[in-house]
């Protein structure tokens, strides 16, 4: 039995540990990789800004395995000085050692925060976040590091750790541990999925945190999020619904091939819309043992049925039954947004695209009546083809466009931040009622409307 489905759940469930820090004046960090999906979870409880904390060990030369110390940003390091007397490490070794993980720890932070400042920690509450901890010596340092930059105060959180560690850790003020394990084999054997995290993952969960600090502490854009579970014929859809305080505006997330409601793409760009005001449905409309088969995932029809089945659901509910609502399709989702708005008593005020393949919608695209915009990347050649094709086809107001330098998946740095900047934009004009513009809004380029 698993402890976890994921580190979206783990990082959940601990921010609900967490939750008394909530309105003080904290920091979350997460130790990169695979605490950072966690840690984005944490901070979004809690209402706290969120960042990195990239340390490096320092191997001694001739046996890099044995730690002498660590670095991290700011000039912080650590050493551990029997380590080095034991060993015979010079000043020189330690200087060489250190410039070579300088460099290294420099590169990482500027592929994390691609500019973005670090966090000022000085008098906060630092709370570094990981997946969870086996041998505690990377939770350690990054403790230690954490409190040469300023915190004033150091909390370690982990989802699971071995029970005799905990006790051991002396460099945090206080740890966090859901799962203190009495019989530890490995920090993955509680996840149902434990996949990598990429680099690209840890980027733009970055950026989604950025986005939300505009809203943190204004009332306006205050809300919850909540798992939901949509019936479609005999499944139930899972969900994840955001709600402002006051839901003008809903969008409903289709997602394309190989992604989930969990995707950071998806999970970024709704963060975008919700800085921005709006209401947002991540949802996956195929089952784990569906998404096997390939034909599911370009079988528009079944997609679109079990999104208008999302949307009916949404229509019923208390809480968003007077919502305008708007789609946000990215690959096949794009078809099956399509397809569903093109039903005859379908009420979708907005449509965008992303990456998608409105084309598989075929004779539907001429039945959306939907303001529908079609964004593209400028090195993705066929779909882009694809797009203006079914743009030619469409007779509702469409408007396509290209993100200079963007592949299929808006990896490169800034395209996916320029497409949900142009989504967010296009949302808040046709499904929110006129008013001060939201931030998110005003990033998008002029020109769009």
């Amino acid at each position: 039995m698993h402890d976890f489905r994921d580190r979206v759940d783990a990082g959940r469930k601990l921010g609900q540990r967490l939750a008394p820090w909530k309105g003080q004046n904290v920091v979350v960090l997460g130790l990169p990789r695979g605490g950072v999906p966690v840690a984005f979870e944490v901070a979004k409880v809690l209402d706290a800004p969120l960042d990195v904390i990239v340390v490096r060990k320092l191997g001694v030369p001739f046996q890099p395995e044995l730690a002498m110390g660590a670095i991290g940003e700011g000039n912080a390091r650590v050493l551990d000085s029997h380590i080095i007397e034991a060993t015979g490490v010079t000043q020189e070794d330690l200087s060489a050692v250190e410039r070579r993980e300088r460099d290294l720890l420099e590169s990482r932070v500027v592929r994390y925060r691609q500019g973005r400042p670090r966090r000022d920690l000085h008098g906060c509450a630092a709370i570094v976040v990981d997946d969870g901890c086996a041998t505690g010596s990377t939770a350690r340092v990054a403790c230690r590091i954490a409190r040469q930059l300023g915190a004033a105060r150091v909390i370690l959180a982990v989802p699971v750790a071995p029970a005799r560690l905990l006790s051991s850790l002396a460099e945090p003020d206080d740890v966090v541990c859901l799962v203190p394990a009495q019989d530890f084999q490995a920090v993955g054997y509680h996840y149902r999925d434990f996949a990598p995290t990429g680099d690209e993952e840890v980027v733009q969960l970055l950026d989604a945190a950025e986005q939300r600090l505009p809203s943190l502490g204004k009332t306006e854009h205050a809300g919850f999020d909540e798992e939901v579970e949509i019936p479609s014929g005999a499944l139930r859809l899972q969900g994840t619904l955001h709600l402002p305080a006051r839901c003008d505006g809903l969008v409903v997330f289709a997602h394309g091939s190989g992604s989930s409601r969990h995707s950071p793409r998806n999970r970024f760009v709704a963060a975008v819309l919700q800085a921005a005001g709006l209401g947002t449905l991540l949802l996956d409309l195929l089952t784990p043992a569906e998404e096997v088969n390939r034909g599911n995932v370009f079988d528009i029809a079944l997609l679109a049925q079990r999104l208008t089945a999302a949307t009916l659901w949404v229509g019923g509910d208390d809480g968003t039954s007077a919502s305008r609502l708007g789609y946000f399709g990215a690959s096949t989702g794009a078809a099956a947004a399509l397809w569903a708005a093109a039903e005859p008593d379908a009420r979708i005020a907005a449509i965008v695209s992303r990456g998608g393949r409105p084309d598989l919608a075929g004779p539907r695209l001429a039945a959306v009546s939907a303001p529908t915009l079609l964004i593209v990347g400028s090195a993705d050649p066929q779909v882009l083809a694809l797009n203006r094709q079914a743009m030619a086809i469409m007779r509702s107001p469409t408007r396509l466009e290209i993100i200079p330098g963007a592949t299929h998946l808006f990896e490169e740095p800034g395209t996916l931040n320029h497409a949900a900047s142009l989504a967010a934009h296009w949302f808040v004009h046709h499904l929110l009622p006129p008013g001060p513009p939201a931030r998110a809004a005003e990033s998008a380029p002029s020109g769009l409307l």
